[in-house]
């Protein structure tokens, strides 16, 4: 175990690398200057060209990539040219809504597509099956700023259930804020849902046909637990591995919900900083967002050994 969790980590630093790489490479080459963005039209040659070197944006990218490198080495992911604080700092005030906004929605998918999947392999071929199926189709097909648009004009105008916007005055507790998460939590639970069902049925098919699934039956165990506790159990694997890869999605693809719903989210952050040209907000964040996706993976590698006994690293 030792062994493999030392790999891993080592890959892990060689993937972050590649990773910042890439998000350094990509964002120097998006038009657009930071310091002209700042000063606005108005701005002279000259202050503008004052402003890049108080930032160090004249210098070449070698020496730019270098001394990123290096700050990132003393966990330092460097200081934004807009809002002038760090850029940890930034993240930080940020993080609680996206954080929330995926806890829900993971777990409002997972309570919508795990029974879905179960009722649906059950019940091969029959009605209940066809409504699953379809309602994964449908999840997978409907965008996400659509169901959006229609659930704030459905479940916040008309019926006034839910707040249509915003995470709450500065002053709201807790449950207020996370009331506000609710409705886009639905949105996005309902729509990654559709992959759940699909990956829960075929798992569940598969075993379902196992032996010893017609031994229990044979023994006359009841027919729930020859399907929760023998047959889900063995066709958790797949599925846990499909809800770790929406949870590590919706943090970094949460985007236009967040945009949509106006929430001060992670998102919503990094939507500004690409408006703005902040290079320092751009490539933490895709850092930070890429090293979560990275220990979601091994935490479900992990899990594997909790769900089969017989898996071992």
């Amino acid at each position: 175990m030792t062994r493999y969790l030392l790999g891993r980590f080592a890959g892990m630093l060689v993937v972050l690398f590649i990773v910042a790489t890439l998000v350094f490479v990509i964002t120097r080459l998006t038009p657009g200057d930071p310091a002209a963005v700042m000063l606005g039209d108005q701005a002279t040659q000259a202050d503008i060209a004052r402003l890049r070197a108080e930032y160090g944006l004249d210098r070449p990218l070698p020496v730019q990539f270098g001394l990123w490198l290096g700050e990132l080495a003393r966990g330092n992911l460097g200081q934004s040219i807009f809002l002038q604080i760090p850029v940890t700092e930034a993240l930080a005030e940020r993080v609680e809504p996206t954080f929330f906004l995926t806890l829900f929605g993971v777990a409002l998918a997972c309570l919508i597509g795990i029974p879905c999947g179960i009722v649906s392999a059950v019940w091969r071929g029959r009605l209940v099956d066809q409504a699953a199926t379809g309602l994964a189709m449908l999840g997978a097909s409907i965008p996400s700023f659509w169901l959006g648009l229609i659930l704030i004009q459905l479940l916040a105008v008309k019926l006034g259930w839910l707040p249509v916007a915003g995470y709450g005055d500065p002053d709201a507790d807790l449950a207020e804020r996370l009331r506000h998460l609710l409705l886009p939590a639905l949105v996005l639970g309902t729509l990654n849902s559709a992959l759940i069902i699909r990956f829960t049925r075929a798992s569940m098919l598969d075993v379902l046909s196992d032996d010893y699934v017609r031994t229990a039956r044979a023994k006359g165990v009841r027919e729930s637990v020859v399907i929760l506790r023998h047959a889900l159990r063995n066709a958790l694997i797949p599925v846990v591995t499909v809800v770790g890869l929406t949870a590590a999605l919706m943090i970094g693809g949460a985007v236009i919900t967040e945009t949509v719903f106006g929430l001060p989210g992670v998102g919503n952050l990094v939507v500004s900083a690409v408006l703005r040209r902040d290079y320092p907000v751009i490539q933490g964040a895709l850092l930070a967002i890429a090293a979560i996706y990275v220990l979601i993976n091994l935490a479900i590698d992990l899990l594997y050994t909790v769900i089969d006994p017989r898996v071992r690293y």
